[in-house]
């Protein structure tokens, strides 16, 4: 199971209360802060080199029972093996990678993020080429039944898409599938829906209403298929 870690000596600003989508500057990005911006519907990102702390309005969410695609991308599935945190500081690189456009992970980010994994917080989906190579993969933070997704990369054509197929099925699973785990309340936390996640199934819900599916998602037990053992 995840190990909590000591509580931040910030408190973050309820974003309802906040115009705009950056909630506050500066901070730190220790684990127990990084962890109460995302169970306060908050997350980081720098803006030109500070760090800023965000909640879009309106959220991407892509909902568990909406994936677009699933049965084309199954066929794409069968280039690729699929598996989970057993390469977080690969996927996380290729995320970083500043040769790609918007890149904005940084050496702060992605040692924070890494601390995050070796709590047992942060996983990675990786997407495995036959010949044993990192195709794609994506990495985000899993907080009871949130799974907050913060980059996605892909080297060969459908491997980032198949990962978040497969991580929908991870989330789904002890559901019973997509249709229940979105009842139970499962979220799937996209940030923005950009027009390539909408493409794959991501909506935009408001402020609020991403505040009362938190609320929601958030005492539900983590998904076992995210549940290291000895971490």
């Amino acid at each position: 199971m995840p190990c909590e870690p000591p509580p931040s000596r910030w408190t973050f600003p309820d974003p309802a209360g906040v115009d705009g989508e950056v909630v506050g500057l500066g901070g730190d990005l220790e684990p127990g802060t990084v962890l109460a911006a995302y169970r306060a519907g908050i997350f980081p990102m720098p803006l030109r080199r500070r760090l800023a702390w965000w909640s879009p309005e309106p959220r991407g969410i892509i909902p568990l029972d909406g994936l677009h695609s699933a049965r084309r991308l199954r066929r794409s599935d069968r280039r690729f093996e699929i598996r989970v945190d057993t390469a977080f500081t690969e996927v996380i690189d290729a995320c970083a990678d500043p040769r790609r456009p918007g890149a904005w992970i940084g050496p702060q980010i992605r040692a924070a993020y890494i601390r995050l994994h070796e709590l047992g917080w942060a996983h990675s989906v990786e997407a495995w080429s036959a010949d044993g190579e990192l195709a794609g993969g994506l990495y985000g933070v899993a907080i009871g039944g949130l799974f907050a997704g913060e980059s996605m990369f892909h080297r060969a054509t459908d491997a980032s898409k198949v990962a978040l197929l497969h991580l929908v099925e991870l989330l789904s699973a002890d559901a019973g599938g997509p249709d229940a785990a979105a009842r139970e309340g499962r979220l799937l936390d996209v940030q923005w829906c950009t027009d390539h996640l909408a493409s794959l199934g991501a909506i935009e819900v408001s402020r609020a209403r991403y505040a009362e599916l938190l609320e929601r998602a958030l005492p539900l037990p983590l998904p076992s298929a995210l549940v290291r053992r000895g971490a």
